[in-house]
């Protein structure tokens, strides 16, 4: 058996295997699903995670290979859809990725971004909780969905997600969640940036085992070191003790003083109680430039005899890998052209997209490149190799060839290449108008 085939095959044996215990990925337990019907629950999640960018309709006619005696009304489908809890998804995305074991960084680590992705889904002035009223951007206000994500660095593939409404977003809360849910085991390195230093995203990674490599601002690395003004380059450890009370005299440990640091109760800490007032963290504070006069800030438990600075420089680079999976994700794979106007139901696409991404890196990780003699080292047209998977995935292209066809798309490898990111507002794509 092909290794692409043998990907599909446990893809689809996963499914079929949740088809035997329902209960977990249903609303009604031992109601939903238990009659015959076109759209059963295998064929449900095989039609979700395989389904295109087109319109609804013009989707279902695809997948029945347009036999009218066969087709489902997109009402029928919708129907179907509302008995399925997001669990199922969840669970499939997670089963998938433990059947492949993940690359390990230095033979030993697990590589793991987070990062945040938002989504512009159906206008509806309606719903308060997505719905952003006219700004710079739009005339007419929009509606948005926020998304926090794991993303595996070196294997490229997503891990989890967590999907908020856009006007309550809390990626503090979000990434805390992922990372007490965390199931890969191992020795995860957590990469995040700026947005996500905060302390008490450090103490869940520290009661969970993750290492981190989290940059911070200057105002906030001032603050933990207690410094009117940061060195050039710097790399030590300090010990914090954190606590919600200012009073010296309910300090467990007044003679250390200087280690003190008050949280407010308006900031979340989950490691604070009645019974544990104080909360003792340690970090390293590592300091370097990166160009002139602009220096970057990284907050880590690394080890700084297996860890030096250089080492973090190349973790932290690393990272963007997830800013090009998210564009992947939203525009090769179309995860931008939902089919739903329901906040509940776009994350259900938002995971099967993320089911076909790493489908479609799995696969494309185990192609052998050819070596090409010149200036550069080659390696795949991701663009190119997820179409050709998803049609594999579809029963569109024939097993023998999907290798063979994604080595003959490679692109040069350029490491110095940077482009200026481009922030453009995009509105939601319409149901109708659309041609895949």
């Amino acid at each position: 058996m092909s290794f692409p085939l043998k990907v599909k095959s446990t893809l689809w044996a996963i499914v079929d295997s949740m088809s035997f215990n329902l209960s977990p990925f249903v609303k009604r337990p031992g109601k939903d699903f238990s009659r015959e019907r076109k759209f059963g629950f295998v064929r449900m999640i095989r039609f979700c995670i395989s389904m295109q960018s087109g319109c609804m309709n013009h989707e279902l006619l695809k997948y029945f290979y347009f036999n009218p005696d066969e087709v489902p009304t997109a009402s029928a489908f919708i129907q179907q859809r509302a008995k399925l809890l997001p669990e199922a998804f969840l669970y499939l995305l997670s089963q998938f990725n433990q059947r492949f074991p993940t690359k390990l960084f230095m033979g030993k680590y697990s590589l793991i971004a987070a990062d945040g992705c938002e989504f512009n889904i159906a206008r509806n002035p309606d719903d308060p909780s997505t719905f952003h009223p006219s700004n710079g951007k739009s005339k007419r206000g929009f509606n948005m969905i926020h998304t926090i994500s794991l993303f595996d660095l070196i294997s490229k593939r997503y891990l989890d997600i967590v999907v908020q409404p856009g006007r309550r977003k809390n990626e503090f809360a979000a990434l805390c969640q992922l990372i007490d849910r965390y199931s890969y085991g191992g020795f995860p390195i957590l990469v995040a940036d700026r947005g996500f230093s905060c302390y008490n995203v450090f103490a869940h990674a520290l009661e969970t085992g993750f290492y981190f490599v989290i940059r911070a601002k200057d105002i906030n690395t001032k603050r933990l070191l207690v410094a009117a003004s940061l060195p050039d380059r710097l790399d030590q450890w300090t010990d914090v003790i954190l606590t919600r009370s200012n009073s010296k005299k309910k300090r467990a440990h007044p003679e250390l003083a200087a280690m003190y640091r008050y949280i407010c109760k308006a900031v979340p800490f989950d490691f604070i109680t009645d019974n544990q007032p104080e909360y003792h963290m340690r970090l390293r504070v590592v300091r370097f430039k990166i160009a002139e006069g602009i220096y970057e800030n990284i907050i880590t438990n690394l080890p700084d005899n297996e860890f030096h600075t250089e080492h973090l420089k190349d973790i932290y680079y690393l990272r963007w890998g997830i800013e090009t999976a998210y564009r992947d994700l939203k525009h090769t794979l179309g995860t931008t052209n939902f089919h739903s106007k329901s906040p509940k139901y776009i994350e259900y696409e938002i995971l099967c997209r993320m089911i076909l991404y790493n489908f479609c890196t799995i696969i494309t990780m185990e192609v052998p490149i050819k070596k090409q003699t010149g200036k550069w080292e080659y390696q795949v047209n991701l663009s190119m190799a997820i179409k050709i998977c998803v049609a594999f995935l579809r029963d569109e292209a024939a097993p023998g060839n999907v290798n063979g066809l994604i080595s003959q798309y490679i692109l040069p490898i350029r490491p110095d290449r940077t482009y200026a990111r481009q922030l453009r507002f995009q509105v939601p794509t319409s149901f109708a108008y659309r041609f895949v």
